[in-house]
């Protein structure tokens, strides 16, 4: 028997039924904000991730699936979202008038990693992006934004984790105070560790192995190497979110794990005990250079991510899984009868009135137990006696009174009762 690969998985049963329901809320709260809908290829040029992620990342080093196809050109499954949305943006011109744009994309990605609770290497991400736009009010939006939609999913306690990384000069003074207080330390690292030493030393404060050690613990605080600009840009972010009603809590230990951040970093936590308490369920930041750095106009952006597999694992803890009710049922015995189903189920269904009927020959009794299954909200009973006077028999299954209808008038009666 031929298997699904190891880390991948299907969607199905109330797993569908959960994602569903976040796919629903995602596009209400994106269309509500503003944000146009984007799709990017699942596979892209391997340089656009590599120049774009950052060459000594883990997600390059470690996880990227990159091949070469039948004409021998390199190509990377996506890894993340914004690379492909930046790329799209330039490629397409978008910079020349009308920003800021607003994206919201949702599909899956790819890493090649230990399959962990909530964590595949064929996951499902959405995320938006604004690009053009260096307001700090910006950055608040894009924290609130995902913040008040878990809110919707029935996320309770969250906390949103913010950091400031500065402009590029503020990095590198920090880098070098980093480096300089770490150099005695270095014995001590992990091996991944001591290469990021030399080639990006923010990505050791990123680090799963060495994150709680009393090393990284006692690091020099990024935010004491703030110019006055960047620390007066952060303040503003903040106080953008205090007047949108945001839990945060200010963390210097936020890098991300992505080279091409600067100034506002976050990540919103839930304390869902399904995935360990103090859980990321979504992260992003602002990206300055990136569109510049692929070859387009210097353009400000903004974003963030979130992984549906983490939110669906939640979300079974809060009992949200149940498959929304049906609004009827047709029961039927006869070839008659059943013909009359099919022609009605598709009127209702084009009213906007979701039914069914049964296509396997069950018996009357057996209708009965597969309309209770589907939580059915009415019963419309057909027998040949009734449709040949006109009449249609519906049951309402909360009240169980029962009235016959003028079948030229069921479809408005099942709307305006539904």
């Amino acid at each position: 028997m031929i298997t699904k690969p190891k880390g991948c998985y299907d969607i199905v049963d109330k797993e569908a039924v959960k994602f569903k329901i976040m796919n629903r809320v995602i596009e209400y709260f994106c269309e509500f904000y503003n944000y146009d809908y984007i799709r990017t290829p699942i596979f892209e040029s391997r340089d656009l991730f590599h120049r774009t992620v950052g060459s000594d990342t883990d997600i390059v080093t470690k996880e990227t699936y990159d091949f070469k196809d039948r004409s021998d050109r390199e190509l990377t499954l996506r890894p993340e979202g914004t690379a492909g949305v930046v790329r799209s943006f330039i490629e397409n011109k978008m910079y020349g008038t009308g920003l800021p744009k607003k994206f919201y994309y949702n599909g899956t990605m790819y890493r090649y990693e230990r399959p962990g609770n909530g964590r595949n290497r064929e996951f499902t991400q959405f995320g938006v992006e604004i690009l053009g736009s260096n307001d700090p009010m910006t950055d608040a939006e894009v924290i609130s934004m995902p913040y008040r939609l878990f809110e919707e999913l029935g996320f309770k306690d969250l906390n949103v984790k913010i950091n400031n990384l500065g402009a590029k000069s503020d990095r590198e003074n920090y880098k070098n105070a980093l480096k300089e207080y770490l150099k005695p330390y270095i014995d001590d690292l992990c091996e991944d560790c001591k290469v990021r030493f030399e080639t990006n030393p923010l990505r050791i404060l990123d680090c799963k192995v060495d994150g709680d050690s009393e090393i990284l613990k006692n690091v020099p605080s990024i935010l004491d190497y703030q110019s006055e600009e960047s620390e007066k840009r952060f303040k503003k972010v903040l106080e953008y979110l205090t007047y949108l009603d945001v839990d945060y809590e200010v963390d210097d230990k936020i890098v991300r794990g992505l080279d091409y951040y600067d100034y506002t970093v976050f990540e919103i936590v839930s304390n869902a005990e399904v995935l360990g308490g103090a859980s990321t369920i979504a992260a992003g930041g602002r990206y300055n250079d990136l569109v510049e750095k692929l070859g387009g106009p210097s353009t400000p952006c903004m974003g963030f991510a979130s992984g549906l597999e983490r939110l669906s694992l939640a979300m079974e803890e809060m009992n949200m899984q149940e498959k929304r009710p049906l609004d009827a049922y047709i029961l039927y015995v006869n070839e008659e009868e059943k013909l009359k189903a099919l022609m009605l189920a598709q009127d209702l269904r084009v009213s906007g009135v979701s039914a069914d009927y049964d296509t396997t020959g069950r018996s009357l009794k057996s209708q009965f137990k597969e309309a209770d299954r589907n939580k059915a909200r009415m019963l419309i009973l057909l027998n040949s006696e009734d449709l040949q006077k006109g009449l249609i028999t519906v049951k309402d299954n909360i009240t169980k009174e029962e009235t016959k209808i003028d079948e030229n008038e069921i479809i408005d009666y099942m709307v305006s009762n539904i």
